[in-house]
């Protein structure tokens, strides 16, 4: 039984009080305790205590500690949470593999980064509202409500004639990814026992085993059919998450909504806090984005989202603190507070380098190293798998040993330096990058997951979803500011190299064409080369073109290792939290009961 400790003055010297005794001698005594506990935020208002063998407890009214027999119907609930899982992942892995394919058809050149962003972003934005609403109302018709949205979502993206469009699909199936992978992570945690959570995650995440050649399936379906196909592939794996958790998974009543009317519900949800958080993060994004990108870094349209975003973001803060009722992230989360800040912070800068990775490397395989489909998919082979691995067996690890602090450290270590080395990526030195990307794999999925099952080890089992939404929305945030940075230091170096090696190719073979010169950088800065051949100047001359393209490729690889260079930096501060991490075998092993009097 998970049971969470609070000191009463109990004189642990006597005997515990049998049930009569309490029910004669301390009843309104007890009241008064739980009451005073409520005061300080220790206990929700609406929790409620139970007995059990005498002793009077305060939990979710769920054995945490033992396993049940695994039964028919718990084993295909188990299997529909990795449908959640795997459906909330896909659509970013599939479609982030194939950008070229996408914009070359339905333009959107200057624009299509947010496609990413949008996705990352509502998943972030949602996931808090996903926690309070599955903690209060029950996980069921919350992950059915997150496979519908991402059905909806790819059948939009799928039927997509511009990218604004296309942007809008992703940001929906981006919400029901919130939902989806919030849902499978904190389900799973609950249906295992608590020392067997990182097992029973583990295995949950090699379900996406299936998809991790994602850059080569969707290269492929994009060169054999057309790549609104990666659309359908990610809506039916959706929808058969959705029968199959309509099926088969019941979850136990959620103790939290008991007796709560659905105005009770709804009042205990921060609006404010939401619409602070989302409004900001938002802004504050964008401003990144657009700074040196499309807009100078001291232009209005740059500095006013970004300042406005912290802004908000710095009064979500305060509000959170000192304004809400019902703040998303109650001050009882963690036992222990100097752990979970820790792992928070490795969260988020394990998103910054997962999705650095997970987003350049296939651009880069294709920009550097050719844009052969079989080529490209096959250079993305070993950061999936890799990846996958590093989270698989340090979450089976984590049961194992207990020793976050080791564990974290490996892999931060791993992550830094194998991310790090990317920078030496040449176009000569393609079969040495492999190894590299292997080491960065494992680094990087040692601490993905892992990190958000120790939150949910130290955290109260009643708020098991309410910390898996704050653990994803860190990341994904880390993601999508990692993302953001990167991407601006990747183009801002970029640029005037691919402009002076474009030049010399061109005036060097005679080409004084300004328009073809500008058109052949925009076209291999969009990665469209076979356009390229077409140009006036160039008329079919594939020696001519080979030299431009050969021109792009040095410049990509010019400029790819200064994104790699940044990430060091980010990975140095999670190499330094994990060394103060602390002990958390305490909270594995099984818990005691509290007498209450």
């Amino acid at each position: 039984m998970a049971l969470h400790q609070h000191p009463l003055g109990h004189d642990s010297t006597n005997s515990p009080p049998t049930p009569s005794s309490l029910e004669k001698d301390g009843r309104l005594e007890g009241e008064r305790h739980i009451e005073n506990i409520r005061k300080t935020s220790l206990v929700p208002a609406n929790s409620h205590y139970y007995e059990k063998d005498g002793l009077r407890t305060y939990g979710d009214d769920q054995d945490h500690e033992h396993e049940p027999p695994m039964t028919f119907n718990r084993m295909m609930s188990l299997v529909a949470m990795s449908f959640l899982w795997t459906g909330s992942q896909i659509p970013v892995y599939l479609f982030g593999g194939i950008p070229p394919q996408i914009y070359g058809d339905i333009g959107g050149t200057d624009r299509w980064v947010w496609f990413v962003l949008a996705n990352l972003l509502a998943l972030a934005a949602v996931c808090p509202f996903v926690g309070a609403l599955s903690d209060l109302l029950g996980r069921r018709y919350v992950a059915l409500t997150g496979s519908a949205f991402i059905v909806i979502g790819m059948i939009v993206c799928s039927t997509a004639h511009t990218m604004n469009n296309f942007i809008a699909g992703m940001a929906i199936s981006g919400v029901g990814a919130g939902i989806n992978e919030l849902t499978a992570l904190a389900a799973t945690s609950e249906l295992a026992p608590t020392a067997k959570r990182g097992k029973y995650v583990s295995v949950l995440i090699f379900t996406i085993l299936p998809f991790c050649p994602s850059v080569l399936w969707a290269q492929l379906i994009a060169q054999h059919s057309s790549w609104r196909y990666v659309g359908l592939v990610c809506g039916v794996w959706s929808a058969i998450g959705f029968v199959m958790t309509a099926a088969f998974y019941f979850p136990p009543p959620r103790v939290n909504s008991s007796g709560l009317t659905r105005r009770q519900v709804l009042a205990q949800i921060d609006w404010v806090g939401g619409f602070l958080s989302i409004s900001g993060m938002i802004l504050f994004i964008a401003g990144l984005l657009w700074g040196g990108y499309q807009y100078t870094w001291d232009s209005a349209h740059t500095l006013a989202p970004l300042l406005l975003g912290a802004i908000l973001l710095i009064a979500f803060g305060f509000w959170e603190l000192y304004g809400a009722k019902y703040p998303m992230f109650p001050s009882r989360l963690g036992k222990d507070p100097r752990i979970l800040a820790l792992t928070l912070v490795i969260t988020f800068i394990s998103g910054a380098n997962f999705f650095s990775v997970i987003l350049f490397w296939p651009t880069q395989a294709f920009n550097v190293y050719g844009h052969d489909p079989i080529g490209v998919g096959l250079r993305g082979l070993p950061i999936g798998f890799a990846i996958l691995i590093g989270a698989c067996v340090v979450l089976w690890l984590l049961s194992v040993t207990k020793n976050i602090r080791l564990l974290m450290l490996i892999s931060s270590v791993m992550m830094t330096a194998g991310c790090g080395a990317l920078a030496a990526a040449r176009l000569d030195n393609l079969s040495a990058v492999y190894g590299i990307l292997v080491v960065a794999g494992l680094g990087i999925g040692g601490i993905v997951v892992p990190a958000s099952i120790i939150t949910t080890i130290i955290c109260p089992d009643d708020l098991i979803a309410t910390i898996a939404a704050l653990t994803l929305s860190i990341r994904v945030i880390g993601g999508a500011i990692g993302y953001t940075t990167y991407y601006n230091v990747f183009l801002n170096k970029f640029k005037p190299i691919l402009t002076e090696n474009i030049v010399k190719v061109l005036v060097g073979n005679n080409v004084l064409i300004p328009a073809t010169i500008k058109a052949a950088a925009e076209l291999t800065g969009a990665s469209l080369i076979d356009e390229i051949l077409h140009l006036p100047g160039i008329d079919g001359n594939e020696t001519l073109w080979r030299a431009v393209v050969l021109a792009g490729q040095d410049a990509y690889a010019q400029a790819y290792p200064w994104v790699y260079y940044t990430s060091i930096a980010f990975g140095g501060v999670s190499i330094i939290a994990s060394v103060f991490l602390g002990d958390i075998s305490k909270y594995m092993d099984d818990h005691v009961a509290v007498v209450m009097h």
